[in-house]
C-alpha cells in the first residue's frame, strides 16, 4: 500500500504506543517488525492496531502532529476502538 497515512502501533511488553506518519505502510512496518526503527528497535514484538489512509503526505504529517498534541492515551485508545 503507497498511499500517505498515519499508523498507529502497540508494544506487547510495555502497552505504550507509537504514532507515525509514512507514504509506504508495507515498507514501513517491515522496518519496524525487523528492527530497523530507532524507537521501536527495543519495543518488540509490535502490533499494528491502527490505520489511517490520507490524500497526502502533508495531510499525513498534520494528521500525526494533531494526535501526539493531544497527549492522551485515551484518545488514541478511542481512536482503535473505534477503527475495530
Amino acid at each position: 500500500m503507497s498511499e500517505p497515512g498515519f499508523i498507529g502501533l502497540k508494544d506487547a511488553q510495555d502497552f505504550s504506543f507509537y504514532v507515525g506518519q509514512c507514504d509506504d505502510l508495507d515498507r514501513r512496518m517491515s522496518k519496524h517488525f525487523d528492527g530497523f526503527s530507532k524507537y521501536t528497535a527495543s519495543k518488540r514484538p509490535l502490533r499494528l492496531v491502527y490505520f489511517e489512509i490520507l490524500v497526502s503526505r502533508s495531510a499525513a504529517l498534520k494528521r500525526e502532529k494533531e494526535i501526539k498534541k493531544m497527549k492522551s492515551r485515551k484518545y488514541i485508545e478511542q481512536l482503535i476502538s473505534n477503527w475495530k
